[in-house]
């Protein structure tokens, strides 16, 4: 079923691409140097949707590192607090160790340490 909407979802968007490639194949002049009319320090014909599909991949990019950026005090706390799951899992083990089996509190047995093989 999700395969089916993926593709569903995937082909129109497909298709408008594909016909943005078409419909724009003329060249356009890529300019780095803002202060040039006449002939720019640094400039490249291309074709507009390679220039659109570029800006599309830089944007991609750029969203990308600054979403991982902008997730790292999660990732921080997640070790973090995986360090302390781990050290708290391991205090249990060593108590359970620790205590005899059948050995009361109160009224209540304490069951037996769960062998983990």
């Amino acid at each position: 079923m999700i395969r089916f909407l993926k593709g569903l979802i995937l082909l129109p968007i497909a298709i408008v691409v594909v016909l943005l490639a078409v419909a724009n194949r003329q060249p356009v002049m890529l300019s780095f140097d803002p202060f040039s009319n006449g002939t720019p320090a640094f400039s490249m014909p291309m074709p507009l949707y390679a220039l659109i599909f570029a800006a599309v991949a830089v944007g991609i990019v750029v969203g990308g590192v600054g979403s991982w950026l902008g997730q790292g005090d999660t990732r921080r706390d997640r070790r973090a607090k995986g360090r302390e799951l781990a050290r708290l899992r391991g205090e249990a083990e060593r108590l359970r160790q620790s205590v005899p089996t059948g050995a009361t509190v109160g009224r209540t047995a304490l069951p037996a340490p769960v062998s983990r093989a």
